[in-house]
């Protein structure tokens, strides 16, 4: 309702098909002011002759624009001159009947100047409202354009780096090589993804679960079940959200690939919030770490990531064994990462 009564006070003053049209309808505003004035006549007391035409040339100017409200100021002080000023019924010049008319006309002269001025001015935003519109479409365009040149620019290096393993003999070499293909692919997705112009974030948990199934079906394996447990409606930074996926995506292959290599079992990522503050687990059933494991310490460059990763956000990344067998991957954010 609100957006209709902008969009109509935008197109203000009307343009009729038919110039013709508005001085007609301002006729009909005099007319009724004329009625109320003759039918308010037992009620008012003597000396107010202008009090139900100030609206009618109000109207017509807000309605129609200038040259219909001089049209009707003009029209309507004539007539409440000739019937409501005494002597009644002419058009006699007078002292009273100057100061009377100066007045009339001093009245109707600011509201049609302020109307004028003020369409104007609203005529002046509604043009630079509709080329923000146009260059905020322009922006959001020219946005997608380049993260999808940059996601694809991230997919090609991945694949040259595919095409490169091949000429690689050395098995930690090409291992190496196919960590970097796939890390490089991981970030064009999630990038693609993730961030949008308006800078707002996309709900955490429906993009936690698409990021974990993607995981699982790049490991090939299809014994091993994921599940996904976050708040309703929550929502990050696009700026937090990514080192955030990539430390979910670390967590979850090295649960596959060292907690249950051999064997079926289940990963269960977990994101909570407590007054804006994010406590992130990646908990799986598998073998576990040792109990004198220090990941910090670790040569895994996967951890060393998800270690970066996490000093990058202000946060804290540890891996322990779970109370139940399996290792517990744990990220705590501030919460000023929350939004």
């Amino acid at each position: 309702m609100q957006r209709s009564n902008a969009r109509f006070v935008e197109r203000l003053p009307l343009v009729l098909d038919r110039p013709a049209y508005a001085y007609i309808l301002s006729l009909l505003f005099c007319g009724g002011a004329f009625m109320l004035r003759i039918a308010a006549e037992p009620l008012l007391p003597n000396g107010y002759p202008f009090v139900t035409f100030f609206p009618a040339v109000i109207l017509s100017s807000f309605l129609f624009g200038v040259r219909p409200g001089i049209f009707t100021a003009l029209f309507c002080g004539l007539l409440s001159w000739y019937v409501f000023i005494p002597p009644f019924h002419t058009l006699v010049m007078n002292p009273a009947v100057a100061v009377a008319m100066l007045f009339y006309t001093g009245v109707v002269v600011v509201d049609i100047l302020l109307i004028h001025f003020m369409q104007r001015a609203n005529f002046h935003l509604a043009v630079e409202r509709e080329r923000s519109r146009a260059l905020a479409e322009n922006r959001e365009l020219l946005f997608h354009e380049l993260q999808h040149r940059v996601s694809n620019n991230l997919q090609v290096v991945a694949a040259m780096l595919a095409l490169q393993r091949r000429h690689v003999d050395h098995d930690v070499a090409r291992k190496a090589l196919d960590d970097a293909s796939a890390r490089l692919g991981l970030v064009g997705r999630i990038s693609r993804a993730l961030y949008d112009p308006s800078g707002q974030g996309q709900d955490i948990r429906a993009f936690l679960t698409t990021l974990s199934a993607d995981v699982l079906e790049a490991s090939g394996r299809t014994d091993i079940d994921v599940a996904v447990t976050a708040p309703d409606g929550l929502t990050i930074e696009p700026a937090i959200t990514v080192p955030l996926a990539l430390i979910v995506a670390e967590s979850v292959s090295n649960a596959i690939e060292h907690g249950l290599p051999d064997r079926p079992g289940k990963v269960v990522v977990t994101l909570e919030e407590a007054q804006g503050a994010l406590a992130l687990r990646i908990v799986d059933d598998g073998h576990g770490v040792a109990p004198d494991f220090e990941h910090g310490t670790s040569e895994s460059l996967g951890l060393r990531i998800a270690n970066a990763l996490a000093v990058q956000l202000g946060g804290r990344f540890s891996l322990t064994p779970g109370s139940n067998g399996g290792a517990v991957a744990r990220l705590d954010l501030p919460a000023r990462t929350a939004c």
